[in-house]
């Protein structure tokens, strides 16, 4: 594993993209509502976004912003990553049993909200509400709504 997100392009059978940033394991890729961006997280604690959008120039790097907080521990979990349905807020799974939120536009972390006894290994926004729901280690799922 390179720590590298690739996109090829299957009609071709050739890889069209790489993007580099991490330093490990990348668990999770989520495609933004508009389909311009991927956000990603990683065992090395950090979420990234990338700008997908084809005529963006080879030359120029495609990581657009690192969201930091959120951790990774020893157990190595698959965590998520997902976009609001307006593609303004970020979030992704935790170890540190956290649901961490950004801002998608400063990187900012909106909210930080405990109670889960075990790593957070999913979270979900609502596609209509502002609602957000989180699923942890510990057998529980959370729904919450966000101010």
């Amino acid at each position: 594993i390179d720590n590298c997100i690739h996109a090829w392009d299957v009609r071709q059978m050739k890889r069209t993209m790489t993007m580099k940033g991490h330093t490990d394991t990348i668990t999770c890729l989520s495609l933004n509502p508009k389909g311009t961006h991927i956000l990603s997280n990683s065992m090395d604690g950090t979420l990234k976004t990338w700008d997908i959008r084809p005529f963006v120039d080879s030359g120029k790097k495609r990581h657009d912003k690192t969201f930091v907080g959120g951790t990774h521990n020893a157990e190595k979990g698959l965590l998520n990553c997902s976009w609001s349905a307006d593609g303004t807020m970020v979030t992704g799974g935790s170890a540190d049993r956290i649901v961490h939120i950004w801002d998608e536009l400063s990187a900012e972390e909106l909210y930080s909200l405990p109670g889960h006894a075990g790593c957070v290994n999913a979270v979900v926004f609502h596609p209509k509400e502002n609602v957000i729901a989180s699923a942890s280690s510990d057998k529980s799922i959370f729904v919450g709504e966000l101010s």
